[in-house]
């Protein structure tokens, strides 16, 4: 029975090849950018999911401003104090230090960047799978390495040439490789190449001072410790260990416990570097897919509606013949399950021809494996479920035909029906129009980031990294040379460029009660020169004054303000460093607000002061030669630190990757709002054809009368434009409203004009127009004498 039901299905689907082809076309593009969004949102929710005791792994944060993003940064001392005191319930402390290392062996040597100093606990401590070597062991020598499978490859050929080699770090350390591991997937907050005993590293002066920031700690608590009960002893804690340091700088240091399944799609801030993710994009994604796939499933439900008419005399006939009501809608709704099941099939085809595409889309490559069960389950639920949604209102709706009428052919689908088709198209479109919004938007916003004036010159600015002992000890040397150069403007040294690493710190400050917070920056004379800063009130600094150095320090006009000074005002107010000064430092200089921050922020205060902390490198070359200036940078960078491969980046370039996630959803949303209006116009395309079909005798007898070509296309169009119309004036409201919102995640952002709007309700209106009217001309040019030839 199942066969029959299955051949006859077949059958009907094959009589009009032309409305099987645009619903199968259009349920295959929905269902597989459902099956794209989904393994995205698996992945993403996977992120950390394979760590064996992750229910119990908790990441310290720290902070000192309830105002402000907890940091995860820590210092050496942290673990073992809080395994010391917490003993039963912390029963493992492991220290990651992320770091940037040169690895040389032979005459190859590489700079490499995703090096992981950690505890010799690290691979027992987490799930990631070792392919060579033992968990418990391969850390615990100081002189041990841990290489990932594909750096083995890239060092040694293969995995098993890798073991018990020796290879160089930063030319002091004989490291030698222990184990291998497995690449660490896309879905893992943590990522490295490399992994060295933290051991190394313990006895440095620097590792044992409790204010430093320079790892992330991670606990394992005992299955009975409660989280809770912990964070509120962490007070007596951070007392018992940073009382003095807490008094000195006027601060109020806690202790927060993250769970390892919290920490992606935690908020990261300025100060958190490893990956995270934004429940609201996978939200809105699952949005987007739920939409598309409606669309597909509109398309099916008006198509097999407007079929209607042509297959009553079938309908009326099962039901002379004795067929019962419910084996008709079982019928219809099973041409509708086997239709998905063919669209399902293609999808899996195209999905794995698109998945480079994809991931590079999304700019890293999705783990989610065929094999798994989620998989299988989602294409069950998605040949399920459409296929009952789309087949359920054309199974009731053509079951519950009179046999008399439909047998007499004087059925007609009646103005409730043309109703009900004019929504779902209204539906269609209102999503398309929104997503076609949405997009504008997007590159209107990351169009305004890329061009806005951000107070600073962001051309012809060449960032070098000072992230080695070479580089470091030689930076002023480097300076000093690039400085002689004709093609090279000037050269500062400094702890973050703009986009970059600008440290929180709390400050004495003139005319302040409280203790005051503010931005900091450590930099060199050179450093407004550099980067085209503009002074507006006082001076910079200057070698002229031999004390700028100890005594001074500039402000941005937002510090001014925060301090309750005009620029004017400040000149000669005293601040003071509480962890790094000693002495008060006057205010010599205000400059004018300048975006060292993403533009999702809101301009912050700045202290720029020319203490020692250097940590790039900002060149500010001649316009014309390029080449030229990259060229005598790189020889002077290998004349200071010859073991050391040579790496840049443009400023410009460096401020655009805070906005790559932005504008990857600009991407995707752009190739999703295309697909959502190919979609809507496939069924459209199918509804012109009925329309033109079902008046083809009264095309034929008004063209006969004198209508001419235009006419009849106008005629034809504006009954299926109607909707089109009305979808538009629904969803731009609703889009004005979406975007807005999206907007708040900017401090500083576009305006929403007028014109947005309308250039979406015209791009749509063209779309569809161009999809009716192919239709509407081809019947407007045909011959009448072919449709009168019957009468």
């Amino acid at each position: 029975m199942f066969r029959n039901y299955l051949k006859t299905a077949w059958r009907n689907l094959m009589k009009n090849k032309m409305f099987s082809f645009i619903n199968i076309l259009g349920l295959t593009i929905g269902i597989t950018v459902c099956m794209m969004i989904f393994l995205f949102i698996m992945n993403e929710f996977s992120v950390d999911s394979f760590h064996k005791n992750g229910k119990n792994i908790y990441r310290v944060m720290r902070s000192f401003d309830a105002s402000k993003q907890a940091a995860p940064w820590l210092s050496g001392p942290y673990a073992t104090a809080l395994l010391n005191d917490y003993k039963g319930e912390i029963k493992k402390a492991v220290r990651i230090m992320p770091s940037n290392d040169l690895i040389s062996f032979g005459n190859t040597s590489f700079n490499e960047k995703k090096v992981y100093l950690a505890d010799s606990d690290f691979f027992n401590l987490f799930s990631f799978p070792l392919l060579r070597g033992n968990a418990s062991t391969v850390l615990k020598e100081p002189n041990s390495i841990v290489l990932t499978e594909t750096t083995a490859k890239k060092y040694f050929g293969n995995i098993d040439n890798a073991m018990g080699k020796v290879v160089e770090m930063d030319k002091d350390k004989q490291l030698k490789v222990t184990g291998i591991a497995k690449d660490v997937p896309s879905n893992s907050h943590l990522y490295f190449d490399l992994v060295v005993p933290l051991s190394n590293w313990y006895k440095e002066p620097w590792f044992n001072v409790w204010l430093d920031n320079n790892n992330f700690t991670y606990l394992l608590l005992d299955e009975h410790a409660n989280k809770a009960q912990l964070e509120k002893r962490f007070p007596q804690f951070m007392d018992k260990y940073m009382a003095e340091d807490m008094k000195r700088m006027g601060a109020r240091f806690s202790l927060l416990l993250t769970p390892l399944k919290d920490v992606y799609f935690s908020a990261g801030g300025d100060f958190d570097p490893i990956k995270h993710g934004d429940k609201t994009v996978v939200f809105i994604f699952l949005s987007i897919a739920i939409l598309i796939l409606l669309i597909a499933c509109i398309n099916f439900m008006n198509l097999s509606t407007i079929r209607a008419v042509e297959r009553s005399k079938e309908v009326g006939l099962r039901k002379v013949l004795g067929a019962l009501r419910n084996h008709l809608v079982w019928q219809f709704i099973g041409e509708s399950i086997l239709l998905t099941l063919i669209a399902c099939i293609l999808s899996v085809g195209f999905l794995e021809l698109l998945m480079p595409f994809y991931n590079s889309l999304l700019g890293y490559t999705l783990t989610v494996s065929w094999n798994a069960l989620p998989i299988y389950l989602f294409l069950i639920g998605v040949i399920v479920i459409v296929g009952f949604l789309a087949g359920s209102y054309p199974a009731f709706f053509l079951s519950a035909f009179k046999p008399i009428e439909s047998l007499k052919g004087k059925l007609r689908l009646g103005k409730g029906g043309s109703i009900f088709r004019q929504s779902l198209v209204i539906v269609q479109f209102s999503i398309s129009v929104l997503l076609i919004v949405g997009t504008i938007i997007i590159i209107k916003q990351m169009n305004y980031v890329k061009s806005k004036e951000l107070g600073y010159d962001k051309e012809h600015e060449v960032v070098v990294p000072i992230d080695n002992g070479d580089i470091y000890n030689n930076m002023r040397t480097f300076k000093n040379e690039l400085q002689s150069k004709r093609n090279i403007v000037s050269v500062s040294l400094m702890s973050g460029e703009p986009g970059g690493f600008f440290d929180e710190f709390t400050f004495d400050a003139e005319g302040q009660h409280d203790v005051w917070k503010a931005r900091t920056e450590f930099a060199d004379f050179e450093f407004v020169k550099t980067l085209g800063l503009k002074v507006i009130a006082g001076r910079d600094f200057s070698p002229q004054f031999a004390t700028d150095t100890t005594d001074a320090v500039l402000i941005n006009r937002t510090a001014a303000a925060k301090l309750g000074f005009t620029p004017q005002q400040a000149i000669g107010k005293w601040l003071k460093n509480t962890f790094r000064d000693s002495t008060k430092r006057r205010i010599v200089g205000v400059v004018e607000d300048f975006n060292f921050l993403s533009l999702k922020e809101k301009m912050d205060a700045l202290v720029i002061s020319p203490s020692e902390d250097r940590r790039v490198a900002v060149i500010r070359i001649k316009p014309g030669n390029v080449q030229s200036a990259i060229t005598t940078i790189k020889d002077e960078y290998n004349r200071v630190a010859p073991s050391y491969p040579f790496e840049y980046s443009f400023l410009d370039q460096k401020f655009n990757d805070l906005y790559k996630t932005d504008i990857r959803q600009q991407s995707i949303l752009t190739v999703f709002a295309g697909l959502a209006i190919f979609i809507a116009c496939l069924g459209l395309f199918g509804l012109a054809s009925f329309t033109a079909t079902k008046r083809f005798k009264e095309i034929g007898v008004r063209k006969v009368l004198g209508s001419s070509v235009e006419n009849i296309v106008v005629l034809l169009s504006k009954d299926l434009l109607k909707p089109v119309l009305i979808a538009t004036c629904i969803a731009l409201p609703v889009g004005y409203w979406a975007m807005n919102k999206w907007l708040q995640n900017f401090a500083y952002k576009t305006s929403l004009q007028w014109w947005i709007f309308l250039l979406a309700a015209v791009i749509t209106l063209a779309i569809a127009l161009i999809t009716v009217s192919i239709k509407a001309v081809k019947a407007a040019v045909a011959n009448p004498v072919k449709s009168l030839r019957t009468e």
